[in-house]
């Protein structure tokens, strides 16, 4: 049977096109519909179909697009398919297609339902005045398209439960793929990535992800400092400048590491005494990352990383974010650093790719 697969817009990094990667490598024949295409040495331009909006300057300001994307999805090109599978975070899920597509059933994953217009305290790009002033219409016809699907899943039972919230829509759950089988053996470094390693302390407590507001890289910092430890972020951002400034008044010893390769990365992950991850997500593969390397998480017990860090088993869970700054910082690392990494490691395996693809292909038409 033949398939079409659709996304928002596809980038270089993200969980959310590790997703897309799957149904690519498990749909190989579907060709992949998006806004606009910004990975191409990631997704075959060839197989890829974008929209007018990649011909626009509003490609590259995603809030000012924001408006234009609910009718760019429901006028898209004539295709050929039996069914039709939707990545969604925002709105890829009103997809429709012209042509023998237009009836297809539509399969939608869902990241979360949009946060900009449904969550806006969890994201604060939906604090913008433009995203403001279209959010109630958007949640109207939003709610309305999702009520297309012929099934729904959601990447965590946090995302499943929004969806029942916002939409309506009863949802199974898919957690995303992580590829925790190839983390668990340490990979090839270059010279120049060892020369960052042993540049690092040798204790340290880490954070990676972007450096922008709702990742909250900021309490990783406070971390540091209610620890008395030095601090690794790992990534990249507009907030980088604001975060060496807080590190330097809280007399935190901070080391950046600008947007590491995957050997590096799991490098970090697993020579830290924790990953912190104080931002409330969707899923969070990041954490799932650090525990396939052993290194136990200290997350909040809001949001995705409440479903995959077993409290004692593999991570300490922080029910306010102001405890990451406080003494109770300091008896969650050290219930953390008594963790068995390797029952930590092997928590991780329920969230390997394969069990992703065995449950993708139980879900989707063959």
């Amino acid at each position: 049977m033949a398939g079409i697969i659709v996304h928002e817009w596809l980038e270089r990094f993200g969980g959310a096109e590790n997703v897309v990667d799957r149904f690519a490598a498990l749909y190989p024949a579907a060709p992949i519909q998006a806004l606009w295409n910004d990975a191409p040495g990631r997704f075959d331009p060839a197989r890829v179909h974008e929209t007018w909006l990649a011909r626009t300057p509003l490609r590259r300001r995603k809030a000012l697009a924001l408006p234009f994307q609910p009718q760019t999805w429901r006028h898209l090109g004539a295709q050929d398919a039996d069914w039709i599978v939707c990545s969604s975070h925002l709105f890829a899920h009103h997809a429709r297609f012209a042509g023998a597509a237009r009836d297809a059933p539509k399969h939608v994953y869902v990241h979360t339902p949009a946060r900009y217009i449904w969550n806006p305290e969890l994201d604060e790009r939906g604090s913008s005045p433009v995203v403001r002033a279209a959010a109630p219409t958007l949640r109207a016809i939003d709610r309305r398209r999702a009520e297309e699907a012929a099934s729904m899943m959601a990447n965590s039972v946090a995302v499943r439960d929004r969806i029942r919230e916002h939409w309506g829509v009863d949802a199974g759950v898919i957690h995303p793929p992580v590829d925790v089988a190839a983390l668990q053996t340490p990979m090839p470094l270059s010279p120049t990535e060892s020369a960052v390693l042993a540049a690092i302390p040798s204790e340290y407590l880490l954070g990676a992800s972007r450096f922008v507001p709702y990742k909250r890289l900021d309490a990783v910092i406070q971390a540091g400092a209610a620890a008395s430890l030095p601090v690794v972020l790992a990534g990249g951002g507009p907030e980088r400048d604001a975060l060496e400034a807080l590190a330097r008044s809280r007399g935190v010893r901070l080391v950046l590491v600008d947007t590491p390769s995957r050997a590096l990365l799991s490098e970090l992950y697993r020579r830290s005494l924790a990953y912190v991850f104080p931002a409330v997500e969707d899923f969070g593969i990041m954490p799932v990352e650090a525990m396939a390397t052993g290194t136990p998480v200290i997350g909040r017990t809001t949001g995705g990383v409440a479903e995959t860090v077993q409290d004692g088993v593999s991570g300490v869970l922080l029910d306010d974010i102001a405890a990451f700054g406080a003494s109770d910082f300091r008896v969650a690392l050290d219930r953390a650093a008594a963790l068995d990494r390797s029952a930590v490691a092997h928590s991780a395996l329920r969230f390997d790719t394969a069990e992703f693809d065995r449950s993708v292909r139980e879900w989707l038409p063959s």
